[in-house]
């Protein structure tokens, strides 16, 4: 990150889902760089404590934004809030969203709607909401999808869906936006230490949850976002985060039979439907 940090400097960046996991890392270690920061999340109460905390270790006080990304208007005032306060808005992360897991046969067609909703929806609101001002600084747009984007698994069509979308509209708007002056970045991560397994199907954090996948895959936040926002200064199309997100999305599009053996065989899926126990 050291070599990067000039790059953050003085950037205004606004990141949506910033009160756990990747969203607050990013805020931590871009709060480090010296970037100017304006942080969004439904839960005010954490992003009131991150700024405190910043503010008492002599960064930059972020802008707090309380923002649900599936209301409208939530986002253009977030956005308002950053440039009222910076009179710029150089970076988006559009980071917020949420997984819905379980078999086809425990899900109904609004459950479907409420992933694209946050995952989808949410990730345009905040396009829409931050394009005018992107376009005037030429800036950058990052936004967080996931090896699920590539790689479908049993249990987690309403999720993997989302994803594939993300990847689809960041690869449609690359090309479009690139005129403007703003540069697209994919972030597609694999296993990454954060919430989102503790999140159930109705978007409610279970925090004593223990996480489903094995702590030895899982990639700690520092270390992740530091490749994220790395890969964002070099203005990336797309960057895997994580070792076995890079080995799967190379199975995936070089011999694809070998995921579909392996998902074929799939049994006892952590799922999060009303069956899971969360503490």
């Amino acid at each position: 990150m050291a070599w990067a940090a000039p790059f953050y400097r003085n950037k205004s960046v606004l990141i949506t889902g910033a009160s756990s996991g990747i969203g607050r890392e990013l805020a931590r270690q871009l709060g480090d760089a010296g970037a100017q920061l304006t942080l969004a999340a439904r839960r005010k109460d954490r992003l009131q404590s991150l700024a405190e905390k910043m503010a008492a270790a002599g960064r930059y006080r972020p802008v707090i934004a309380e923002c649900d990304v599936t209301r409208d208007g939530d986002l253009e005032r977030a956005v308002a809030a950053a440039v009222g306060s910076f009179g710029k808005l150089d970076m988006v992360f559009a980071n917020a969203g949420f997984g819905i897991v379980a078999p086809l046969k425990k899900l109904v067609l609004a459950d479907y709607r409420r992933q694209f909703e946050t995952n989808v929806f949410g990730v345009l609101r905040t396009i829409y909401a931050a394009l005018p001002e992107l376009e005037k600084s030429r800036g950058n747009l990052a936004i967080v999808g996931s090896v699920s984007g590539w790689v479908a698994t049993p249990g987690a069509s309403p999720y993997s869906m989302s994803k594939f979308a993300l990847r689809a509209l960041a690869n449609a708007i690359t090309p479009e936006l690139r005129s403007s002056g703003i540069k697209v970045t994919l972030i597609s991560p694999g296993f990454v230490d954060s919430d989102i397994r503790r999140v159930d199907n109705h978007g409610t954090l279970h925090p004593n949850a223990k996480d489903p996948i094995s702590s030895r895959i899982v990639v700690p936040t520092p270390t992740a976002v530091r490749e994220i926002l790395a890969a964002v200064a070099r203005g990336e199309r797309e960057r895997i985060v994580t070792g076995h997100g890079k080995v799967l999305v190379v199975v995936e599009r070089f011999a694809p039979w070998i995921l579909r053996s392996l998902t074929s065989r799939m049994s006892g899926i952590r799922t999060k439907d009303d069956t899971r126990k969360w503490e």
